[in-house]
């Protein structure tokens, strides 16, 4: 079992940036491919960005590529997702989602999901 816990969110002129992490609970963590998920009002839940269990595999969605960084402390059972040259469309609620396997989560097919943090960013 993980629990999944996201903070850092909030509201950001464009252009700036913000740090989400993402707190996961149990001696599992480790295992997981983790990833980060956003949902805009009205529009369907998009894959942002992704990373292997050990770290060194990561995958960006073409919107946030050169802007968004994913990374992961096993030993803190905590993931990161760096947002620099923020821009009003990335306003969303972000989720962190696991999944034993990478090509799982980029199917948004996960076995644990966090509660979402907002990000709101103005133009």
């Amino acid at each position: 079992q993980v629990q999944l816990v996201e903070s850092g969110g909030g509201s950001v002129q464009a252009g700036g940036s913000l740090r989400l992490s993402c707190a996961g609970s149990g001696r599992a963590f480790s295992r997981y491919a983790m990833g980060w998920f956003r949902q805009a009002p009205g529009k369907e839940r998009e894959s942002v960005a992704a990373i292997n269990w050990s770290g060194g595999g990561t995958y960006y969605a073409e919107s946030v590529k050169g802007r968004f960084t994913i990374s992961r402390d096993n030993a803190k059972n905590t993931v990161y997702l760096q947002m620099n040259s923020l821009k009003p469309e990335d306003t969303a609620v972000y989720y962190c989602a696991a999944s034993p396997l990478t090509s799982d989560l980029l199917k948004a097919l996960c076995d644990y999901w966090g509660q979402g943090t907002q990000v709101t960013v103005s133009s």
